[in-house]
């Protein structure tokens, strides 16, 4: 844990280096996934380092271009974009120009940080009456705690055939379920502090240092594209609710929503185990041990939860695996990048049969949002549209007024133009155009623009009716 010295002379001499990127399975395709940027934050930098003597820049090998993949994006992506392909193109192209968000822990002392990334520039995303007012959350009812400020502690990941609150059985083997902690132990009254996801930006491409994972102590902030927070507030969760995060890994956005609110549970799904074991330490290095009853980790396969789970959940977020644009520039030679096109063309099927998994998951009246990090309407809308056909009982809802608008300031958004269309571009000017309710209820897409890099997001949300 940094003391507030340390953050400061670790910001002053601080640039990064980078890892490659190796590609995986299908069902590991987000190789660079949208929650957080592996590359930028992987190393904990040496604060006494002669060479870490850049803080505003941060200077990296070149990446290798995958052409064929280049190509592909150009042909597709200026017929679905139109003129909004140029820009991204240019922002996909210069990596340095990435923009990163940084969200802070709440079960953390965090004031010290949120001075120096003041000091340093950076603004608050969401300010505390907006979240309030995308969450329509109450007060907060969180466990009480031994947390103290860089001693909380989380054991072991180790398994477990289920824990208080947990609605379900779980299976052995492949289907088991692991449990934050085993600590029989009761607890002193130390409360949390309430709900509130505070992401802090900057209008620049800076770099905040990483913090090393350390066994017993907690993080006290995640680095991350910022987009990849519109997912959990268009998921509106509520404390108290039974919350599945189908595709949990590498665990972003399973923080985020315990930043957000105090559900009741909180179900990470993630079947591939490198995945999962990245999402076990991720959960360790950032929620308190107090948790363990109610943030668990499962390994089922996402495709058959919902038929093994059904209507179990009030909320759940189905974050897809998918054909990262930002990763797939960059993570093969041009022979990869051939069979690469391939496999994405497959993709849009096993994101239906997550998608139709998660709706049978959900309760009566519940939500799902559906989210992926790539521009490709045949992974988004389409995908949305070809599900919606299956389940009549269920309603896409509209996200263009409630999110985009308000947040256009921050991302630029495109709602489904359709082939041979011209994409509509969110401004506060746009909040009354007359924009037919079909283009947007399918979903809205962060496109990644010059000065607003965040982004690619593409985020849908579905409610089943009672």
């Amino acid at each position: 844990m940094f003391s507030v010295t340390q953050l400061c002379r670790i910001w002053r001499k601080s640039s990064f280096k980078t890892k490659k990127l190796t590609p995986t399975r299908l069902w590991r395709c987000r190789w660079g996934n949208c929650d957080t940027d592996r590359d930028n934050v992987s190393q904990q930098l040496n604060p006494e380092d002669p060479r870490n003597n850049q803080v505003t820049k941060r200077h990296k090998k070149q990446r290798t271009l995958c052409q064929p993949v280049l190509d592909h994006f150009d042909q597709q992506y200026s017929e679905e974009l139109g003129d909004l392909w140029p820009y991204a193109r240019e922002v996909l192209l210069d990596p340095q120009s990435w923009q990163y968000g940084i969200m802070l822990n709440r079960f953390t002392a965090v004031t010290g940080i949120a001075q120096i990334l003041r000091a340093q520039g950076f603004s608050t995303l969401l300010p505390q009456a907006d979240v309030s007012v995308l969450h329509s959350n109450g007060p907060s009812t969180v466990l009480n705690s031994k947390y103290q400020e860089g001693k909380d502690t989380l054991s072991t990941l180790c398994i477990s055939k289920g824990s208080p609150g947990d609605p379900h059985p779980h299976p052995q083997s492949d289907n088991s379920s692991f449990a934050l902690g085993q600590d029989s132990q009761s607890e002193p009254a130390l409360s949390f502090p309430p709900p509130s996801l505070q992401c802090y930006i900057h209008p620049s491409p800076l770099r905040f240092p990483s913090q090393a994972h350390r066994p017993g102590q907690l993080k006290q902030y995640y680095l991350l594209n910022a987009a990849s927070l519109l997912p959990v507030l268009a998921l509106q969760v509520k404390d108290g609710e039974k919350v599945l995060d189908l595709c949990s890994a590498p665990g972003g956005k399973a923080l985020a929503i315990m930043q957000s609110a105090s559900p009741a549970l909180l179900c990470c799904n993630e079947p591939d185990l490198h995945r999962r074991d990245w999402l076990a330490k991720t959960l360790e290095s950032f929620l308190p041990h107090s948790l363990k009853s109610r943030v668990i980790v499962s390994a089922q396969d996402g495709r058959s939860f919902g038929q093994s789970e059904a209507g179990l959940y009030d909320k759940v977020l189905v974050d897809a695996p998918c054909s990262n644009d930002r990763s797939w520039l960059y993570s093969c030679n041009s022979q990869q990048g051939e069979q690469r096109l391939k496999e994405r063309a497959r993709l849009p099927s096993l994101q239906a049969q997550l998608l139709r998994s998660a709706l049978l998951a959900v309760c009566p009246g519940g939500t799902v949002v559906y989210s992926t990090c790539t521009l490709s309407s045949f992974e988004n809308f389409s995908v949305v549209e070809t599900v919606l056909k299956d389940f009549p009982e269920a309603e896409a809802e509209d996200l263009w007024e409630e999110i985009a608008i308000p947040l256009s300031k921050y991302f630029t958004f495109s709602s489904n133009p359709g082939h041979g269309q011209t994409t509509q571009e969110a401004t506060p000017k746009t909040q009354d155009a007359s924009v037919s309710f079909y283009r947007h209820r399918l979903g809205i897409l962060v496109v990644p623009q010059l000065g607003k890099s965040w982004g690619p997001m593409f985020l849908a949300r579905i409610r089943t009716r009672k």
